[in-house]
């Protein structure tokens, strides 16, 4: 993360309940993150989270899980990243006709 970029607003940050500890939360806070992640059922002092937003995560995994229904995408047969992006544009026009 802290490879990233600053945002300018507060922008959300999606993570996934394995990414929930006080440390990666602090970390995305710091950057000027606003994490997005559920608190562990068992955690002592839970906190408030955007719920909708966090319902969405699931649409980007799935899109993923169709992608990789493409041999080219994960076997990654392409040599050049300008090919490769290009099949995955291909990709995803051809996963937004169906």
């Amino acid at each position: 993360m802290r490879r990233l970029d600053p945002p300018a607003d507060a922008t959300a940050l999606v993570m996934d309940k394995a990414y929930e500890d006080n440390a990666t939360r602090q970390l995305a806070l710091d950057l000027g993150f606003e994490p997005v992640v559920p608190p562990k059922a068992n955690r002592t002092d839970p906190w408030e989270y955007n719920k909708e937003l966090y319902k969405r995560r699931n649409e980007v995994e799935r899109l993923f899980r169709r992608l990789k229904g493409f041999r080219r995408i994960f076997s990654r047969f392409e040599k050049l990243d300008v090919m490769f992006l290009g099949f995955i544009v291909f990709a995803l026009i051809v996963e937004a006709l169906r």
